[in-house]
């Protein structure tokens, strides 16, 4: 298989852990953990295992590209993680997820200003597919209570999703030069001292002697998988497509994470923290839906091909 493919399949299963992360980490914030704590022991875990795995591999940054690696730290780490988890405790998981969807659309056009990336009818139509299908699937929920929201907490996620769509085309000229671990490396152990004064205190304030088996394993999916593993096989597949097909592949996370909760309803298996809620997981509307997400997403890796 082609390397560009394998990067699609990378951008496929770092969206298959976030879909699964929905159910799984669904509970552990703020009753086990605050968001701000949570993110600082995401970034501090990460931080580890990317230097760990930077022990065998000799590579050297230059001087000039410090301060993109900073600014990959503040909108990749800090500043992304830092807003959507403080948000998301602000505002509904309605309107969390149709702010989400604004983040393809940012970075197409983040794209074509910064990096020259060409956007063509091809990408503005998948780009559209997918926006439809996701907000569709958001729309459709039966439990939707939009009295929860508020306003701080929805410019939060919009300030999330802004953060990331800049963090995909800063990185993506890092991708050409360096290796994703030495990217990751540094762009975390910068990002874990820029969240520190933020989650220091609520990362004191938990009670790790409680915390039962199933808590600890959820604690370490979102670690290893959420964080280490998605981020790394994410900026990896940088090097190899552009940033618009990168954020397109998010729409198939609201998808995904109708999946796995249907999925766990099903089968009756209980996991650590709140269980989630049953909702509209199944019909005709959610497979038209589904549809709709993975044609968008073919027709923009389709344009990008054809452009590359």
């Amino acid at each position: 298989m082609a390397t560009r493919s394998w990067a699609l399949v990378a951008l496929f299963v770092v969206n298959l852990i976030y879909g699964v992360n929905y159910v799984v980490a669904k509970g552990l914030m703020p009753e086990v953990i605050g968001p701000s704590g949570f993110i600082l022991l995401r970034a501090i875990g990460a931080t580890a295992l990317f230097w760990v795995m930077r022990l065998f591999l000799r590579e050297r940054v230059a001087w000039s590209d410090a301060l993109r690696l900073v600014l990959c730290a503040v909108t990749g780490v800090a500043l992304n993680q830092l807003m959507f988890f403080n948000g998301l405790m602000r505002t509904t998981p309605v309107h969390a997820s149709l702010i989400m969807v604004a983040t393809p659309v940012l970075v197409l056009a983040m794209s074509g200003i910064y990096i020259g990336e060409r956007i063509t009818w091809e990408k503005l139509l998948g780009v559209a597919l997918g926006a439809g299908g996701a907000l569709t699937l958001v729309f459709v929920r039966p439990n939707g209570d939009h009295g929860a929201a508020t306003l701080l907490g929805d410019l939060f996620i919009l300030i999330n999703a802004s953060s990331f769509a800049i963090y995909l085309v800063l990185v993506k000229p890092l991708m050409a030069k360096y290796t994703a671990t030495t990217v990751m490396s540094w762009t975390f152990l910068l990002g874990t001292v820029m969240v520190l004064p933020f989650g220091a205190g609520e990362l004191g304030a938990v009670d790790w002697r409680a915390l039962t088996p199933g808590l600890w394993g959820s604690i370490s999916f979102v670690v290893v998988m959420v964080t280490f593993v998605a981020y790394l096989l994410n900026t990896w597949a940088l090097r190899h497509v552009n940033p618009g097909v990168v954020g397109t592949f998010i729409y198939l996370q609201p998808l995904l994470a109708t999946f796995f909760t249907w999925a766990q309803l099903r089968s009756g298996i209980e996991l650590p923290g709140k269980p989630p809620t049953p909702d509209a997981t199944g019909g005709l509307l959610q497979w038209v839906c589904g549809a709709a997400i993975f044609l968008g997403v073919h027709l923009v890796t389709r344009a990008d091909r054809k452009s590359a």
